[in-house]
């Protein structure tokens, strides 16, 4: 484990907390959920109106946080309901006021476009919100519409009617070049260039969609870093000086004490010039001390930056944090 400790700030929240910030957990309501999880929430500031959308799913997460009183099938393992062996996303749309309290849900209703599905996966996961071009849009990863579980991502444009919030549009992203990838996920869209993406951060990979020829084209920057793992995607991408800011994710795999295999999430800040030439990085940091914490929304509050992450796939907080920690972290 000294591999992933090296360089680690540990409980950024807690760090937070102490230089002014707060956390604010979000709580969907458990006639919605029956108790079972909430997490992965993606915020956006949209014009002064904070939305965030929470995943949700059927089943109970159980996670050997220590290696531990581990479940006979493993250290991490879902427990679904009887009779039921999928995994199926309901994707919860919330607005916030400006003390970050939830003052309305809404399921989001994708049965415009929903076809039966083929795979056990079922639904939009890991969505991120944005606004493109005046039009609200989630961009989250589907495995439903192939019998092999082949993911890509899927930008759904949604619309807001009165009491509840529709699916009206639906795009199935193929990826760059033969588009032969098994599964795409964690693209984060830019949010100044509208259908424009950061696949991958280490090298940086801009990928461009185009709704009219339905495809999807992308370059590669040269640089690299000479890091332990992949950056993989977070955050929406936002402005930031002169360049942009994302929050990424790093994924480590290793084995438990009885020998099988578990994960962690670290994550990170990084910073690109207007070029995409990667120019900063903070060091990678816990936002608690689990070893699942996953970030997919970020956004500018008053003169704070919020940002929206998920414990243990059980659990979704909002983190108010002053810029000058942002900037501390980049520089440090």
């Amino acid at each position: 484990m000294s591999l992933l400790l090296r360089n680690l700030v540990s409980n950024f929240v807690k760090q937070v907390i102490e230089s002014g910030g707060s956390i604010h957990p979000i709580i969907i309501p458990a006639e919605l959920t029956k108790g079972t999880g909430t997490f992965n929430p993606s915020i956006y500031n949209d014009n002064g109106q904070l939305f965030v959308n929470v995943r949700h799913c059927q089943v109970t997460i159980y996670h050997s946080e220590k290696g531990i009183f581990e479940h006979p099938w493993g250290p991490l393992v879902y427990l679904h309901p009887e009779n039921d062996v999928t995994l199926t996303t309901t994707n919860y749309f919330c607005h916030l006021d400006s003390d970050l309290n939830v003052t309305r849900i809404n399921a989001i209703d994708f049965s415009k476009f929903d076809e039966s599905p083929k795979w056990e996966f079922i639904g939009l996961e890991d969505c991120r919100v944005f606004r493109w071009k005046g039009k609200l849009y989630l961009c989250g990863v589907r495995r439903d519409t192939t019998t092999n579980g082949v993911g890509r991502m899927e930008l759904s444009e949604i619309e807001i009617y009165g009491d509840s919030v529709k699916e009206v549009s639906r795009f199935r992203i193929p990826a760059p070049g033969k588009d032969d990838s098994y599964c795409e996920k964690n693209w984060m869209p830019i949010l100044d260039e509208p259908f424009t993406f950061v696949k991958w951060s280490n090298p940086t990979e801009i990928a461009s969609v185009d709704l009219t020829h339905k495809t999807c084209s992308s370059y590669v920057s040269n640089q690299t870093l000479p890091l332990e793992c992949d950056l993989r995607g977070g955050s929406q991408v936002l402005k930031w000086k002169d360049g942009y800011i994302a929050i990424v994710h790093e994924t480590y795999l290793y084995k438990s004490e009885a020998g099988r295999k578990n994960g962690m999430y670290r994550h990170r800040f990084i910073y690109w010039d207007k070029d995409w030439n990667l120019r900063k990085m903070s060091k990678k940091f816990s936002f608690g001390e689990s070893n699942i914490e996953f970030a997919a929304g970020m956004c500018y509050h008053n003169d704070d930056m919020l940002i929206s992450f998920g414990i243990q796939d059980n659990a979704a907080y909002i983190l108010r944090c002053p810029l000058n920690i942002i900037e501390e972290a980049l520089n440090g």
